[in-house]
C-alpha cells in the first residue's frame, strides 16, 4: 500500500458512498457518479487509485447466512507456533465455511469464523481443521454463536467545510 496517498473531500464522500447499497441499476457508478458531482470516467479513475492504494479492498455483497440455510456459526481461536502461522492458515482458508480469518499479536494468534448449517456440521468442518492442521485440540477456544447481533458499521468521513481532510 502506498503510504499517505493523498485523498480529497470527493475521494471521502466515494468511500462514504461505497459502504451503502450499490444501486440496482445499469449503471450503479454513474449514478453514484451523479451524486458526487463528477463524471463516471473520474469516479471510476478514482476508483482505480484507491484501490492501487490499498484503501478499497475490495467491494462485495454481504450476505446473510440464516435465509441460505447455514443457521450455526463459531468464532475459533487458535494458538499456533510463529513457524507455522502461514501454514495452518492456509489450511483455516481452504475450507469454504470459514468466513473470516486473521492474525493477532497475541500467544492466541488466529482467529476465524466457521459457518454451517447445525453445530454438527460446524463440529465436523473444525475437527477437519484440526486434523489436517495437527493443532492438538488443547490450543482451541471455540466460541459458539448465542445469539446474533448485527451492527451497521459505516465510516464516516465527512467533515465541516474548512477542516482539513
Amino acid at each position: 500500500m502506498k503510504e499517505g496517498l493523498p485523498v480529497d473531500r470527493t475521494d471521502l464522500a466515494l468511500l462514504e458512498c461505497l459502504q451503502d447499497d450499490l444501486p440496482l441499476v445499469p449503471r450503479p457508478w454513474q449514478v453514484i457518479a451523479e451524486k458526487l458531482g463528477i463524471t463516471e470516467d473520474v469516479l471510476l479513475e478514482r476508483l482505480r487509485r484507491l484501490t492501487e492504494a490499498g484503501i478499497v479492498r475490495g467491494i462485495s455483497p454481504v450476505l446473510e447466512s440464516r435465509p441460505l440455510g447455514l443457521s450455526a456459526a463459531t468464532l475459533v481461536a487458535f494458538q499456533v507456533p510463529e513457524d507455522r502461522i502461514d501454514e495452518v492458515a492456509a489450511v483455516v482458508s481452504s475450507c469454504p465455511e470459514v468466513s473470516h480469518n486473521f492474525r493477532r499479536e497475541d500467544p492466541i494468534n488466529l482467529w476465524f469464523t466457521i459457518t454451517a448449517k447445525d453445530r454438527a456440521a460446524v463440529d465436523r468442518v473444525l475437527k477437519r481443521i484440526l486434523e489436517t492442521s495437527g493443532v492438538p485440540e488443547t490450543d482451541v477456544l471455540d466460541l459458539p454463536t448465542v445469539r446474533r447481533v448485527k451492527i451497521d458499521v459505516r465510516f464516516r468521513f465527512s467533515r465541516p467545510e474548512g477542516e482539513d481532510v
